[in-house]
């Protein structure tokens, strides 16, 4: 009889290796109807483990809470459920009811689970006392263990932390090498991490896969390019498709033509979800939303189920070219066809597509119902509605009232609500606003923008041009391009300069924002009629906005800008945003 209960629990352990859900749950009924838990308390730990794994969180849950007593393998198996249904925020949680409920202390499978959730969240902190409280334990030894930490440490974007953690391991596997390769690609480090990669006794596409995706992923996507051209001269054969996959992202990372992406997943001979979105993500980030939503309607045709990030890119699309309807529908599919739950960003996208339409009473209402609280990107959405909307202002004064109450902390944010409350006359408000943005000037970033040249790149700051060997060369051109801009009509919208100086000075700084001096910068060294290809770390500002559609139509070149929140593609006058980012 015990040999039986022994076969019966193997088998449990078998449907959770395999992944086979529907023979996991009749064995689970099984045990239940011949009683085989009561006489054996392993039952419940490997069930909840079965169940974990073939992403049945709600059962594995369900049988935890049920459990009389727990012991640490339970917890293990739960945390291991919660981090595969990629509930990472939930382990760590779990984690402090373990200690306080019943007093249990951590051994080294819960030690590798609690840090595989802080390395899903990059929660740095909390991982490193982790790691001490590691080191101070009985397990300390434990090679498992210390190659989650690598991993932690690495995708925390500190490679030396966890190079000191790799070196120590006994053992190394091939987990612990391609993490840490992963971590040095990640931060630009290339030459470490080619070095650590020849060095790799154990190597396999995997550990190519890492390195092109730590480049892609820490967004140095053209050394991804680079380095993914390189290998296949020398006939090493990475097509597989995460390695595709992540250059996809990086083609639609990249301020190159999105065809880039095309030809690559045109290449597939498999596509899983992964290259699916990733191209219609990058398809919605060009504007070519048409585009994004036949893809979609290819993908699940094809059996390829969408995920949360899909539908992200599927309604941000609909929201660029005001598919309000479409967009709406999508929203219910995910929830309803698919049995998503939407995120605190998709009801963000939604308020965008309503905002963007027009219909500000129905994005203010999302707002108000959603069960998240409203960021400030969310309210962020619905105020840049209201600026640029007649009849709206009452609306807008209220949402900025209410953000100065919740706080701000982007600068264009502050330029949307001092517009707002310039529009309603109500001036100390817009003292408020701007003492508020002087405060935040010391924290600013500082902008920059990288001009794309095929084989070179050049970096420019706003205000360092003086430094720069063709200085004048774009002072003079810049100049030139002002003169036939004011002819034309334009003139410097200085309200976006939040200082206390003369409109002289403020027009100055304008004109000395980075992206023109990339822009100029690429005029005079790239071919004739190519497009300017421009990276760009911030938003691009309103007035920056207006002389780029202006000169793409002056010099008759296409110029196209990735900045913080999105693909701008300039011709003959027009953006691609519609004037709406």
């Amino acid at each position: 009889m015990h040999r039986f209960k022994f076969q019966i629990l193997e088998r449990i352990k078998q449907c959770s290796k395999l992944r086979l859900s529907i023979q996991g749950k009749s064995l689970h009924a099984y045990v239940i109807k011949t009683g085989l838990d009561e006489h054996l308390p392993l039952y419940p730990n490997a069930l909840i483990d079965m169940y974990g794994k073939n992403g049945h969180l709600k059962d594995a849950v369900k049988l935890f809470d049920e459990m009389p007593d727990r012991d640490l393998v339970s917890w293990a198996s739960i945390f291991t459920a919660h981090n595969q249904a990629n509930f990472p925020r939930q382990t760590l949680f779990l984690f402090s009811c373990m200690l306080s409920r019943d007093g249990l202390q951590p051994d080294h499978f819960i030690f590798a689970s609690l840090v595989k959730a802080c390395a899903c969240l990059s929660a740095s902190k909390l991982g490193q006392q982790l790691h001490t409280q590691f080191v101070l334990s009985r397990f300390s030894d434990d090679d498992v263990v210390k190659s989650s930490l690598v991993d932690f440490y690495a995708k925390c974007g500190l490679p030396d932390q966890a190079s000191k953690v790799f070196y120590s391991i006994v053992s190394k596997n091939v987990v612990s090498w391609t993490s840490l390769v992963y971590g040095y690609a990640r931060i630009g480090r290339k030459n470490e991490a080619l070095e650590l990669l020849h060095d790799m006794p154990c190597k396999n596409v995997h550990s190519w896969t890492a390195l092109i995706s730590g480049f892609v992923q820490g967004g140095h996507c053209t050394e991804s390019f680079r380095l993914f051209n390189q290998l296949r001269s020398e006939g090493i054969d990475i097509e597989e498709p995460f390695v595709l996959s992540s250059l996809i992202v990086g083609s639609s990372s990249l301020a190159i033509d999105v065809l880039s992406a095309e030809k690559i997943f045109d290449s597939l001979r498999e596509r899983d979800v992964v290259s699916w979105t990733s191209i219609i993500v990058g398809m919605a980030q060009h504007g070519r939303a048409n585009e994004a939503l036949s893809l979609y309607d290819d993908m699940t045709k094809a059996g390829s189920r969408p995920n949360e990030v899909t539908f992200t890119g599927l309604i941000y699309a609909c929201s660029h070219v005001g598919l309000v309807d479409k967009g709406r529908q999508i929203f219910e599919s995910m929830v309803g066809d698919y049995g998503l739950s939407p995120s605190l960003q998709h009801y963000t996208c939604l308020v965008d597509l309503y905002s963007r339409a027009g219909h500000i009473e129905e994005a203010e209402n999302v707002l108000n119902t959603m069960p998240f609280e409203p960021d400030e990107a969310a309210w962020a959405a619905l105020l840049s509605a209201c600026s640029s909307q007649a009849g709206k202002n009452e609306t807008g004064v209220r949402i900025a009232n209410h953000l100065l109450q919740l706080g701000v902390e982007d600068p264009s944010t502050c330029v949307l609500m001092s517009k707002i409350y310039a529009s309603a006359t109500m001036w100390e408000s817009v003292s408020t606003v701007r003492r508020l943005m002087t405060a935040m000037e010391s924290k600013k970033k500082p902008g920059y923008s990288c001009v794309d040249l095929g084989k070179e790149n050049e970096v420019f700051y706003a205000g360092e041009t003086m430094l720069h060997p063709m200085r004048n060369e774009i002072v003079d051109l810049l100049k030139e391009l002002d003169s036939e801009m004011r002819k034309r009509g334009y003139k410097p919208d200085t309200s976006l300069v939040l200082h206390d100086m003369g409109e002289e000075e403020k027009e100055r700084r304008l004109f000395w924002h980075s992206e023109r001096l990339a822009v100029a910068y690429g005029l005079l060294k790239s071919a004739r009629g190519a497009p300017i290809r421009i990276i760009k770390n911030l938003r691009v500002c309103g007035d920056c906005h207006t002389v780029l559609k202006l000169v793409c139509s002056i010099v008759g070149r296409e110029i196209v800008v990735r900045d913080a929140n999105r693909f701008h593609r300039f011709k003959d006058g027009a953006c691609s945003c519609r004037d709406f980012w």
